[in-house]
């Protein structure tokens, strides 16, 4: 593993470590490797049927159940967050997605809509609830850093991504319009990652993945990105070296995200 200590004396929070394949459980590990101090969350089902205590016991952090659509369990978990590491927050990670509707198979076209509720609720308010009770509590340190996961079906059509597009287009309008309030404020960062598709629990669950996984991977020049990239991409973020960056959404796709035509995808038969 690659480490440079970016983060020494730091204190974050990782949302949505669920298991090996998770992005945040890759996150998390980088980041507790290059000197920082977390703890780590996900919401009590999760961690009934995932492996984030091994996580928290490999890297000495408390986990903290909470569930992301409560601000009352969001503002305990900030709350003791602060209290266990011993000072306000410099990062936050969230890593948070389901949608029902893709998960028992409707089309875009035939959604069930209170299904659609949950998945915007969980996937993409959380967000912006998340924000709020950092916000309002004051538990992140100046010039902090906050990050989301997002991908390019929120700018781009991929079918079968089906409504969590609409989740990741508003998770990413939530990053700008709460990135100015938190930077005039604390002068914290809030940006977004359009990461590749990877193999991770959530993303393998939507229909047709290891096409367009592979797709992408030959699109991009450089390939998909895997989750042990994007969490050291994840670390630069959290770290002091980026502190004029905000308010993006930063692709981290290889070059996928600017491809038009790909000669070695045209000529295959």
């Amino acid at each position: 593993m690659i480490q440079h200590q970016l983060l020494a004396g730091k204190r974050g929070v990782i949302f949505g470590a669920l298991d090996e394949s998770s992005i945040a459980w890759h996150v998390a590990t980088q980041c507790v490797a290059e000197g920082a101090k977390i703890t780590l969350t996900n919401a009590p089902v999760a961690m009934r049927f995932g492996t984030i205590q091994q996580l928290g016991e490999k890297l000495n952090a408390e986990v903290i159940s909470a569930d992301a659509t409560s601000t009352e369990e969001l503002t305990t978990l900030f709350h003791k967050s602060v209290d266990v590491l011993g000072g306000p927050l410099d990062f936050v990670l969230h890593s948070i997605g389901m949608s029902l509707n893709v998960r028992k198979g409707k089309t875009y076209t035939d959604i069930n809509h209170e299904w659609m509720h949950k998945t915007l609720d969980i996937s993409a308010m959380s967000f912006h609830r998340m924000m709020q009770v950092l916000y309002q509590t004051d538990a992140m340190a100046d010039g902090g850093s906050i990050l989301a996961l997002t991908y390019i079906a929120a700018q781009r059509v991929f079918p079968d991504y089906s409504e969590m597009a609409d989740a990741k287009a508003l998770l990413e309008s939530f990053a700008r319009s709460f990135g100015y309030h938190f930077g005039v404020k604390k002068g914290v960062r809030v940006n977004t990652i359009s990461q590749s598709p990877t193999r991770t629990t959530a993303g393998s669950g939507v229909k047709g993945f290891d096409d367009f996984f592979s797709y992408a991977e030959a699109m991009a020049p450089l390939g998909n990105a895997s989750a042990e990239e994007c969490a050291r991409y994840c670390a630069s973020l959290f770290s002091d070296y980026t502190k004029a960056v905000t308010m993006q959404n930063l692709f981290h796709d290889g070059g996928f995200s600017s491809m038009g035509v790909n000669p070695a995808v045209l000529s295959k038969e």
